[in-house]
């Protein structure tokens, strides 16, 4: 009832500024009603309903379709071994719990012989997870392996985990889940991903469908919530290509001749860009992108398997909501510019026309999107204030229309998801700019670790006045542009 009294509420307040708008600029005949709603949003649109369209389908005739093939046999297309590992550091006891008792589970359920790879860095930990293998699975029917790690960084913590798999020598059909210390796993969530390695020959990677428990305020959880619900239905469209953007690390699932490839596990451990201007530098965070990128650079198909679930436990970096999420998209857009860089020069041979496609729009998206708001706001100021109106009722009245479609996924859909949507529109696209000339600022948001500069002195100035410099000079120049059109 309450969630119900809150969408009356919005679609109150979208009303309300309809009636605030002259009639003649809601004329879709009229110059200025195209200029404002048409042009500006026809491409970002499109590219939305695109994703939409191919997800549908995904969701109701593709991915069904295979669920069938492989229901009607599950045992032939098995793998010989399953592999889960598992990675922890500072994560609350009771998360902790949880989320090795899920996992434990699955492995004694999964159908197969199973190993459970562990990579820890506190001793608490390692007294923890032996006692819920104890209590979960009492006749030992998988193999608990416990790798102590440095504490500098996950990609360490991966690689460590990723040898240790090679040296128990898996065969060709073995298949490796690679989870975080804060995912729990649903109910055969195992099962249901692993056959389709054996249905599908060149798959080399797969990841599922997720969804989360937020520690934090309701707008946190609303916010995190609508991501998820994109990230489905954009995995989707991604995945009828066989060609998903990034290997995520709260759940995926790997052939096993692939992540104990030695090339594989040097991307994870220690993967670098050769930047123009930045120089070479590691990177710090990104490992889903690494081997993302590593399973493309090998030719490997990559897959979604949206009836798989997970459960992630989200524990906000900051008490509050901006400052959260401000570090949280930096973090993520800066794993992403920094691969997907790299990612397109590969080609469409190798990537597909689709993903090179959707890459590409990926880089001038950040600036497309603040075209509206920039428009709007220079047309409003120094022409007529009443276009602001449009605007804003454009916006309020899009972006409802959004959340409704985000029904599709099957996720919550929240009264708060329009507005959160222009938010990360519109910051997301600012965060997304700055990231792109600061490639070299990495940092985790949980753990304290940060790149370590290897320059030092004057190239270390050097680089930090040319990211300044390039940016406010990239503003500018887009500002201009926007004046020069808008007021053309």
């Amino acid at each position: 009832m309450k969630t119900f009294t809150e969408w009356l509420l919005w679609i109150t307040v979208v009303m309300a500024l309809a009636l605030l708008i002259e009639p003649a600029y809601l004329d879709s005949s009229d110059k200025k009603f195209i200029l404002i709603i048409g042009a500006i949003g026809l491409w970002r649109y499109s590219m939305g309903a695109m994703h939409l369209v191919r997800g549908i389908w995904f969701m109701q005739v593709a991915f069904p379709a295979l669920r069938r093939r492989v229901d009607e046999d599950p045992g032939r297309y098995l793998p010989s071994h399953v592999y889960l590992v598992v990675t922890s550091f500072r994560i609350p006891a009771d998360t902790t719990w949880n989320v090795y008792a899920s996992v434990f589970r699955e492995a004694v359920n999964c159908g197969v012989p199973a190993t459970v790879v562990v990579s820890i860095v506190e001793r608490g930990d390692e007294r923890l997870i032996r006692q819920c293998h104890r209590q979960f699975d009492p006749d030992q029917c998988s193999k608990l392996i416990i790798c102590r790690a440095r504490g500098t960084g996950k990609r360490d913590g991966l690689a460590m985990a990723f040898r240790a798999v090679s040296r128990c020598m898996p065969d060709r059909d073995a298949v490796v889940g690679v989870i975080d210390g804060d995912t729990m796993l649903a109910p055969d969530c195992v099962r249901d991903s692993v056959v389709f390695f054996g249905l599908m020959p060149n798959l080399g990677g797969l990841t599922t469908n997720e969804q989360c428990v937020v520690r934090g305020s309701r707008v946190m959880r609303d916010w995190h919530t609508m991501r998820f619900a994109q990230r489905h239905l954009n995995m989707c469209s991604m995945a009828l290509s066989r060609r998903g953007l990034t290997m995520t690390g709260r759940m995926s699932f790997f052939r096993a001749a692939v992540l104990t490839a030695p090339e594989f596990i040097a991307d994870v451990e220690s993967d670098y860009l050769d930047h123009w201007r930045l120089g070479r530098f590691r990177f710090l965070t990104g490992d889903d992108k690494s081997s993302w990128n590593s399973l493309m650079t090998l030719g490997w198909d990559t897959f979604y398997v949206p009836d798989a679930h997970t459960l992630t436990v989200e524990h906000p970096p900051h008490h509050r909501f901006v400052p959260a999420t401000l570090q949280l998209m930096f973090r993520w857009y800066g794993n992403s510019l920094r691969q997907n860089l790299r990612a397109t020069r590969l080609g469409w041979r190798r990537l597909g026309w689709f993903t090179c496609f959707v890459l590409y729009d990926q880089r001038i998206s950040m600036w497309t999107c603040l075209i509206g708001l920039t428009a709007a706001l220079l047309m409003g100021l120094l022409d007529n204030g009443q276009l602001l109106f449009v605007y804003v009722f454009w916006i309020a009245l899009s972006r409802t229309l959004v959340a409704a479609l985000l029904n599709v996924t099957y996720h919550p859909v929240g009264p708060l998801y329009p507005v959160l949507l222009y938010y990360n529109q519109v910051v997301g696209s600012m965060v997304k700019i700055f990231a792109l000339f600061h490639l070299d600022r990495q940092s985790w948001t949980r753990q304290k670790t940060r790149l370590a500069t290897q320059s030092g002195g004057f190239d270390m100035m050097l680089s930090r006045i040319s990211s300044k410099t390039m940016l406010m000079s990239s503003a500018a120049i887009f500002i201009c542009v926007m004046y020069l059109i808008a007021m053309g």
